[in-house]
């Protein structure tokens, strides 16, 4: 099933090219984090979803400008750096996520296929990395390779954007808009294998990135359980697993598109607006 939320708080199952609006049938009261998160922070299951009888349900045209952020603010958003091996030597790196571990990025850095990048700063490069987005269903803590698919709801395009300056790496993939994700949730029951996915990212009309997710350095499964070793991953958390080769900078004016296989198209703008120069940023000395 694929799941979507709208600026009206309310959970849709996407069929085709309508939506079947789900809200009140789970008794949802969403909260920031929007209607997903309610359901799966009140512990609902894909069984809950099977159970519904859709065609009973209020349904309407799947109109894409009423998307949201499928959840709009999850408990944590977790990076993994560095985890594809042709993006390792695109870089130039001598480590991988097996050395570096994984990182946080802000929550509020979440935007929806309706919401645009903003750039922070006028005069250094900014990048995008197109990702597959692993999103929690399960309370996870230390969990073995072997069941950490088990803890999984879904997945989802997400876009990792960062500033290259000399900040930490969370705080160069942190800022406002730096984690577009959507345009839906698609429920791990439809991703028999999440290690043979095809990932494809434009800047415009050109294309960037292409890869398999078979080509990931930790797969889902250990991305998982390494993370629920470092921290418990609740519902509705996040995992972004890490960006291929192919990474560039983005301009205002352009947009940015990442397509899975399967799980949609995300697709949005980039702008300048509030933009300064990095010298200028707050605090510099």
């Amino acid at each position: 099933m694929r799941l979507a939320s709208t600026h009206d708080a309310r959970l849709h199952a996407v069929l085709h090219d309508r939506t079947v609006d789900l809200t009140d049938a789970l008794g949802l009261r969403p909260g920031a984090g929007g209607p997903l998160l309610d359901f799966l922070e009140r512990g609902g299951t894909l069984a809950d979803l099977q159970r519904l009888d859709l065609g009973a349900l209020p349904s309407r045209p799947l109109d894409p400008a009423r998307l949201a952020a499928p959840i709009a603010r999850p408990g944590k958003v977790v990076g993994a750096p560095v985890n594809y091996r042709d993006h390792q030597a695109e870089m130039g790196e001598q480590r991988t996520i097996a050395d570096y571990g994984v990182f946080l990025k802000a929550t509020s850095s979440v935007v929806g296929p309706t919401g645009a990048i903003r750039l922070p700063y006028t005069d250094v490069r900014t990048d995008h990395e197109g990702e597959l987005a692993v999103v929690i269903g399960r309370t996870a803590s230390r969990v073995p390779v072997e069941q950490a698919l088990d803890h999984v709801f879904g997945y989802a395009p997400v876009l990792d954007i960062t500033v290259r300056a000399g900040e930490d790496r969370s705080t160069r993939k942190s800022f406002d808009t730096f984690t577009p994700f959507g345009p839906w949730v698609t429920t791990a029951d439809e991703v028999p294998d999440p290690g043979a996915l095809d990932l494809r990212c434009w800047v415009d009309d050109e294309l960037r990135q292409h890869a398999s997710t078979a080509d990931l350095i930790y797969g889902v499964a250990e991305l998982v359980a390494y993370t629920s070793h470092v921290m418990t991953l609740h519902p509705g958390d996040v995992i972004a697993s890490g960006t291929p080769a192919g990474v560039g900078p983005i301009a205002a004016g352009q947009r940015v598109a990442v397509e899975i296989t399967g799980l949609g198209r995300l697709d949005v703008g980039v702008t300048d607006d509030g933009a300064i120069p990095y010298a200028d940023r707050p605090g510099n000395r």
